[in-house]
């Protein structure tokens, strides 16, 4: 799951961009407002922790030109500023939660599934799928009640399908999904982490829309 935190502190940054990636994250970081909104104009992010008082535009600013242009990722504001009235204009202008640092890093990872899981629609944190039932928090699958070994490129792959379940992913969308900058990608990884997921599942729980890209059906029959 690949989100972009927009944080100018440099010591916390590091610290989240580093906690999160051992959360399961891919963590794109920039330190300025300009380059927070550029990236979420651009790039194709599931959310995005916003700090508010970053250099050369300020996050509310940066949250409202977002909304006023209907870009619609997730936003989690997280900032020292803990007055109510800030806490409303930030949530009145399009932020999806408000966190006060400091913030225990595993609540963060939460608010964002939770995040993330909203804005695909799902109710549950576990996503299922028939037999296949994977669990974000826990970083864990299960077929037929059966626990199945996964790689952490294969896991993410399956998450961001399941989360997709029903909609056509082209292999450009979910490298952008599961590769943070400075990842040299090989041309053929999304079909080789594909191949190696129709071995270890049901060898049609994957489908392949041909010229098009890959799908997850939402219900499976199960057999």
């Amino acid at each position: 799951m690949r989100i972009l935190l927009a944080e100018d502190d440099t010591i916390l940054g590091d610290g989240l961009r580093a906690g999160l990636r051992q959360l399961g994250f891919s963590v794109d970081w920039v330190r300025d407002g300009v380059a927070a909104e550029r990236e979420l104009s651009g790039g194709d992010y599931a959310a995005a922790v916003l700090d508010l008082g970053l250099p050369l535009k300020d996050g509310l600013d940066v949250l409202q030109s977002l909304r006023a242009r209907k870009i619609n990722t997730p936003i989690l504001v997280l900032t020292a500023r803990d007055a109510v009235p800030d806490r409303i204009r930030g949530l009145d202008l399009g932020a999806d939660d408000y966190v006060v640092k400091p913030v225990d890093l595993h609540e963060l990872g939460a608010r964002l599934r939770s995040l993330v899981r909203r804005s695909h629609g799902q109710l549950q944190d576990a996503l299922s799928c028939g037999d296949l039932l994977l669990d974000p928090a826990g970083r864990q699958v299960t077929l037929k009640g059966e626990p199945v070994q996964l790689s952490t490129r294969e896991f993410d792959l399956l998450h961001v399908l399941m989360l997709n379940a029903g909609r056509v992913l082209s292999r450009e969308q979910l490298e952008q999904q599961l590769y943070s900058w400075g990842y040299e990608v090989e041309s053929n990884a999304i079909e080789v982490h594909i191949h190696h997921l129709r071995r270890k599942l049901q060898a049609d729980v994957i489908q392949t829309v041909r010229g098009i890209g890959y799908t997850i059906q939402r219900h499976q029959a199960e057999s």
